[in-house]
């Protein structure tokens, strides 16, 4: 409406004014025949009263139910000094209303957007559009949309073009399985719908875009979390004729310029390196919390040669041994340790052995095991204090101890009130193994995806050594989560194939999968690279929610359903049978 107030820009300055609000009722009120109501628009609260002696008004108020909506003609006024509310940011004023047009009736609602935060879950999904009315939703997707206006500014400012790229594209595998859409006008062929516009990115290099970016819709047939969904929004970036450095030079901008604009924070950059490597050895993780000040110790010359045989086994068997000062947990009870040690073992260890410093010295679980100088030297060299304890992991795995340790390091950082709520901590994670062996399949498979370009010195190892080789592959890590993923491309066939020869792929198989691919890379291709932000998570960890679910408009549940429309949902046989297809079986009911 031409003429319309919202309710939360009305203050004190403004009394005496004419004003028209339309929004929900929020609460009616009556007290002793006196009737009033909230008023609620996506910007505040406000309260109406009727106009002095005005009847007519009053009448209509008491018969005013939740979640109406209405349009409020009045005038704004100074409330009486024991009516103001400190705690409404309208609390000292009201509208003193002349007319009341209720535009749409509503029925009593399942819950009350207040109350959205005591319900199931499955009920706000099923009846979304009122958990969206409240104020904490309207805050999230506000914030969604200044993260999107800041992210296009800044590559707008820097000499990006925003460039869409097919949403029905070739099956192509990227790790997570396709979901595929028949073709009617092509009976047994599909389209997929992207994984990423990986390729298609790279293609914009190749046609000499130089720098392209887009915000766009992603999709993955995979099991889901808290922080995933079958389709999610990716910030996507190339650069042709570029190099690590450059990138995270252009992303650590964009990422000061985003806390600046959305949060108001200020962020130093440039942010950390670390390698893969010292990741899983000093973080026991590759999206180490920064937050959180403890680090691994490696203990295994410390104890080698030593005759427990917990240890000694171990650095035997090509494994390792590490350590983690827990502080303050020095006067932890029997009892409390014992449940840590549980608790280990779920994370993959084999169990703790402990260390505790106090005035009268150190104390051990295994010390009828160890010497008064080995426990001194593992003690000394974490940094123990007294009042702390020092917890001591060993396995003939190295990555399976120090994945272990790893947990038990996040474990301490909640459970032990190290990290605070308000620091934000990025780093970069870089040097990725180029390949994992997956000894289900028996070969190796791409760590990043199959377009990375290994580091150049590693391409001895080629022939015998591929799971040594590391890539041009780098990760943005934000509290502890990997929001953006990116790399180096291959930019020469001859590297291309070799990569797709080492993952299996026979040369028909390649050549049907991503020959335009290799085709366009014959035609002069520059040197390029770029990244990928997870948009939703971004947004989750800004907002300071716990799901993505939180920051998705219209979200799935783990089980891949959309309770509010009930999809997926049954397809009717003609349907079917227009795509040359029958379905096998009766179909799941959500």
């Amino acid at each position: 409406m031409k003429n319309r107030t919202y309710c939360g820009e009305i203050d004190i300055s403004s009394s005496g004014e004419s004003v028209v609000l339309c929004g929900w009722i929020h609460r009616v009120r009556d007290l002793g025949g006196l009737s009033f109501f909230l008023l609620r628009d996506h910007t505040g609260i406000i309260q109406v009263t009727p106009a002095p002696d005005d009847e007519t008004v009053q009448n209509l108020i008491g018969k005013l139910r939740h979640e109406d909506v209405v349009k409020v003609t009045g005038t704004i006024r100074k409330r009486p000094d024991g009516n103001v509310n400190p705690k409404m940011s309208t609390g000292e004023i009201e509208i003193a209303a002349i007319e009341i047009e209720i535009l749409s009736a509503a029925k009593v609602p399942p819950f009350l957007p207040e109350e959205a935060e005591r319900v199931q879950e499955d009920l706000r999904l099923k009846h979304r559009v009122l958990h969206l009315r409240t104020e904490k939703m309207q805050r999230n997707f506000r914030l969604r949309h200044q993260l999107y206006q800041s992210v296009r500014r800044y590559f707008d400012e820097n000499g990006f073009c925003e460039i869409e790229t097919p949403f029905l594209v070739k099956p192509t595998p990227e790790g997570a399985r396709d979901f595929l859409v028949p073709s009617r006008l092509h009976p047994t062929k599909t389209y997929a719908l992207p994984q990423s516009p990986q390729i298609y990115k790279q293609l914009l290099m190749v046609a000499g875009f130089d720098r392209y970016f887009q915000i766009v819709k992603c999709f993955r047939d995979e099991d889901l979390r808290a922080d995933r969904q079958p389709e999610f929004t990716q910030i996507d970036a190339e650069l042709s004729f570029t190099d690590e450095e450059e990138i995270q030079e252009i992303v650590e901008g964009l990422m000061v310029r985003i806390y600046k604009e959305v949060k108001n924070i200020e962020i130093d950059a440039p942010f950390p390196r670390i390698t893969y490597s010292e990741a899983i050895s000093l973080y026991g993780s590759d999206k180490p919390d920064l937050r959180i000040p403890l680090k691994i110790t490696d203990l295994t010359e410390t104890f080698r040669g030593s005759d427990f045989r917990v240890f000694s086994s171990a650095i035997e068997a090509g494994g390792a041994i590490r350590g983690l000062n827990l502080p303050g947990c020095g006067g932890y009870s029997r009892k409390k340790r014992d449940e840590l040690i549980h608790l280990s073992k779920s994370w993959g260890l084999g169990g703790l052995v402990y260390f505790m410093s106090s005035d009268e010295g150190i104390s051990s679980s295994a010390a009828k095991f160890l010497s008064e100088a080995e426990m001194a030297a593992a003690v000394e060299k974490c940094d123990i204090k007294p009042g702390d304890m020092l917890a001591v992991a060993a396995d003939a795995s190295i990555e399976k101890v120090a994945l272990g340790m790893g947990q038990l390091r996040s474990w301490a950082g909640k459970n032990l009130n190290l990290i605070s709520e308000v620091e934000n901590r990025l780093c970069w994670i870089t040097d990725f193994p180029m390949f994992e062996y997956n000894d289900e399949i028996g070969r190796y498979q791409a760590a990043h995806h199959p377009f990375t370009l290994p580091v150049e010195e590693d391409l001895d190892k080629y022939e015998n050594e591929p799971g040594r080789i590391r890539s041009k592959a780098y990760d943005l890590v934000l509290n502890g989560h990997e929001i953006a993923g990116g790399s180096i491309r291959i930019h020469d066939r001859e590297i291309q194939r070799k990569v797709f020869e080492l993952l299996g792929f026979k040369e028909e198989e390649t050549r049907e999968r991503f020959g335009f691919l290799l085709e366009a890379l014959e035609y002069g291709t520059p040197p390029h690279g770029g990244i990928a932000f997870g948009l939703d998570r971004m947004a989750m960890i800004m907002a300071g929610v716990d799901s993505i679910r939180e920051v998705i408009a219209f979200p799935k549940t783990t089980a891949a359903l959309s309770l509010m429309d009930g999809s997926p949902a049954v397809t009717d046989e003609k349907q079917w049978l227009e795509l040359g297809l029958k379905p096998i079986g009766k179909a799941k009911g959500n």
